[in-house]
């Protein structure tokens, strides 16, 4: 797992493995920006009913991209039979590549990107 820790106005990125902790990066901490008022939200067009239906319409238990990076591939397809602990896909964050496993047994019901794409922290990758 990777974190960020900010003490005494210094930010540390650390990667901490098997209790194990490794230091990648240290720089001074950035201020905090005072939040500005809220924009007023447009509103949303209404879906058009043609379309695929978007991730957050099936059901099932949705796999989050753990840090923001480049998909580099994606070993399952939808309909595949999955065990807790198998590669799902590969990302590649600051030049090392990331594996993103499956957390229990289950069947790939959707997946919401593509390889190549470039996902946030959070971002929905695949539904189990």
């Amino acid at each position: 797992m990777k974190y960020k820790i900010t003490l005494q106005g210094r930010t540390y990125e650390v990667e901490v493995e098997k209790g194990e902790a490794i230091l990648l990066d240290e720089y001074e901490a950035k201020a905090p920006v005072p939040p500005s008022p809220a924009p007023q939200p447009a509103a949303a067009p209404a879906p058009d009913p043609g379309t695929a239906s978007a991730a957050s319409d099936v059901e099932g238990t949705a796999i989050k991209a753990p840090l923001p990076g480049n998909v580099l591939s994606i070993s399952v397809q939808e309909g595949d039979a999955v065990k807790s602990g198998q590669v799902l896909m590969l990302i590649e964050a600051m030049k090392m590549e990331n594996e993103v496993l499956a957390p229990a047994d289950g069947v790939v019901r959707k997946i919401a990107v593509e390889k190549g794409a470039m996902v946030a922290t959070g971002d929905t990758l695949i539904i189990i």
